[in-house]
């Protein structure tokens, strides 16, 4: 119910109830650094101390709660850099606030009403009843004496003392709820028409002054952007395979030894009629004993081929033995007699014989070669790149490094940013990640590091020339920036034309008119929600809907942004106000909630002011791992 609020977080309903989304025991300023405290105090508030070890151990706490919800565990400094550290030492701040003010005001809470306190919590129960041992062992995996616990406990229940007489019992007003209910229940219905840029007609061509001075004024987005030549080279497998060093008995001892990835055995196109009743079977066989051909009989059982054909099948295809028995015992346009499989009786129809073949040394020889080749060159790949950062270390250029190493190296077309050259045309370049990015990052003679090419490979990148970005003339982009101007002449228009129709409509003049003498066509939506987008109407459109009265008008741009809206709100919509629907009293409760912890946080700031706050910078930074502070 919340998620209708946040979207309307720009009007005033929305800031008053954000206002009261304070969190209890948020982050409050920290005044004067203090630096002469004792080694084991983090801060003091007031008379009262928080002790460093009371810091370490809550924000290790609260550490260990975010990593939990992270899926990683974080450390000390990654929590600080987060802001955790800053969360867990104003929680503590506010906490010593509200036991400073308890000190000055003599709370307190006696021994036997603490202990039956602590045996009512849940979290100590066993079996439905106190567990004392369960309460030792919850304190010794969170690293904390019986002692300490039990003072902490009493602090805790002086602190509620407190909250309880400042804001405990704080209901909302029903006047309040409603107000809210409406905000977020109620939905506007709308006329509108759309004026596209058709509407407008053709839009003539600017004479020569209008896009000179268009082009001046626009310039800017016209301008060439900057562009590099690079020089690449790539190590990849391909790059160094060399078959022709691959000898024919090389080939030819892999060929007999993987003839089996050679050798295509036998394969049929069968047809299958399937019987899950043994009469039916029967019954078929006889129409095919008969003379029934194979054809006449998918027919005469309405069938297609697509219900019937199981493709091209080598024997060891069929999941069913039988069945590939059976198929593979058949002459090519033969029909079977019953076979029984095993989940159904089934007839088979043999279309067509494949015998199997093997292809011989010569026909796949220089695949063979290939094959060798690359797998070779692959574990040459990493010695050679080694060589390569040698060479480069050295001060050879990627042409000197290719000519060494018998390498070629390429130079595309100038790139841009995007990857595309002076046409605007996209480059083909390696498909290697960051290529782009890093050609940008670099500059004229700077060594670059090899990138990742593909599974085994690498790719070297060198800049030999930056062209500067420069304003280009209106000759170089004439075509663009008469189109530029075309389409802001278009919008121009469009907004006029709203303009127009909206302030004759705000007139009195009845929007079906307007269209009707616009050749426009009236549109209506109902039920429209605040910020939710519907058709032609945007999100933006459908929140300007809320910010008037019904009645009132307004243009907008469309939803599919080319064209333009002249709305009018013809009625708005709310759901009945019940406190008691579950969806109300929930959202009651938790406002109840909010306000509290509103009233009581202004409370503790004005403790905090009174007291004075002094906070162990150096100590805190050393918990957290960061050094000396100074």
């Amino acid at each position: 119910m919340l998620d209708a609020l946040r979207k309307g977080a720009g009007t005033w309903v929305a800031k008053i109830f954000i206002g009261l989304l304070v969190l209890s025991f948020a982050v409050w300023g920290v005044a004067d650094v203090f630096r002469g405290f004792g080694q084991n105090v983090a801060a003091e508030v007031g008379g009262t101390e928080i002790s460093l070890i009371d810091f370490d151990r809550a924000y290790r706490r609260d550490l260990s709660r975010f990593s939990q919800q992270l899926g990683r565990q974080l450390t000390t400094r990654e929590g600080a850099q987060l802001g955790i550290a800053q969360q867990t030492l104003g929680t503590l701040i506010a906490e010593a606030a509200l036991n400073e003010n308890a000190r000055t005001m003599n709370l307190g809470i006696s021994d036997e009403k603490l202990t039956v306190q602590i045996q009512q919590d849940p979290s100590f129960k066993s079996g439905g009843s106190y567990d004392p041992n369960l309460l030792k062992q919850i304190l010794r995996n969170n690293g904390m004496s019986e002692d300490d616990f039990v003072t902490e406990q009493r602090s805790l229940a002086e602190r509620q003392q407190l909250a309880q007489a400042i804001s405990g019992g704080m209901v909302v007003p029903t006047a309040y709820l409603k107000v809210l209910h409406d905000y977020q229940s109620e939905t506007r219905n709308v006329a509108y028409v759309v004026i596209e840029p058709s509407h407008l007609g053709e839009i003539a061509e600017p004479d020569a002054d209008t896009l000179m001075a268009f082009f001046e004024t626009e310039k800017a987005k016209f301008k060439a952007p900057e562009y590099r030549k690079i020089t690449l080279l790539q190590l990849t497998p391909d790059t160094i395979a060399r078959p022709e060093d691959v000898s024919d008995a090389d080939a030819q001892a892999e060929y007999d030894d993987n003839k089996q990835q050679y050798h295509d055995p036998e394969k049929r196109k069968v047809r299958q009629l399937s019987f899950t009743k043994p009469e039916d079977a029967k019954a078929a066989a006889d129409k095919l004993a008969a003379g029934m051909s194979f054809d006449d009989l998918m027919k005469d059982l309405n069938l297609t081929d697509n219900d019937v054909y199981l493709g091209l099948m080598a024997k060891g295809d069929f999941l069913d033995t039988a069945i590939g028995d059976a198929a593979f015992s058949l002459d090519e346009g033969a029909t079977s007699g019953i076979v029984d499989g095993r989940f159904s009786s089934v007839i088979l129809n043999v279309l067509e014989v494949q015998p199997e073949k093997t292809q011989p040394f010569e026909a796949v020889k220089d695949d063979i070669k290939a094959l060798l080749a690359k797998e070779q060159a692959e574990r040459e790949v990493l010695d050679l790149l080694g060589e390569i950062e040698d060479a480069r270390a050295g001060g050879a250029t990627l042409k000197e490094v290719g000519e060494r190493f018998h390498l070629d190296t390429t130079t595309p077309d100038e790139i841009d940013s995007t990857g595309k050259n002076q046409a605007e045309a996209e480059v083909e370049l390696p498909n290697a990640k960051g290529l782009v990015s890093g050609v940008f990052d670099s500059d004229v003679g700077v060594e670059n590091d090899p990138l990742q090419l593909g599974t085994h490979g690498f790719l070297w990148y060198e800049v030999d020339e930056v062209i500067p970005s420069r304003d280009r003339t209106l000759d170089e982009v004439k075509d663009k920036v008469i189109a530029a101007w075309k389409e802001a002449e278009s919008e121009k228009r469009l907004a006029e034309k709203a303009t127009e129709l909206a302030e004759k409509a705000k007139s009195g003049t009845e929007l079906a008119v307007l269209a009707e003498s616009n050749g426009l066509e009236l549109k209506t939506a109902d039920g429209i929600a605040r910020n939710v987008a519907a058709g032609d109407i945007s999100g933006a459109a459908a929140s300007q809907a809320f910010d008037g009265a019904e009645g009132s008008v307004f243009d907008v741009e469309a939803a599919d942004k080319t064209g333009r809206l002249v709305i009018k709100v013809t009625g708005r919509n709310t759901t009945e106000f019940n406190e008691a629907d579950p969806t109300n009293a929930a959202l009651k409760t938790q406002l109840a909630s909010q306000l509290q912890d509103s009233l009581l946080n202004q409370y503790i700031s004005n403790i905090e002011t009174q007291a004075g706050i002094q906070v162990n910078q150096a100590g805190i930074a050393s918990v957290l791992g960061l050094g000396d502070s100074n």
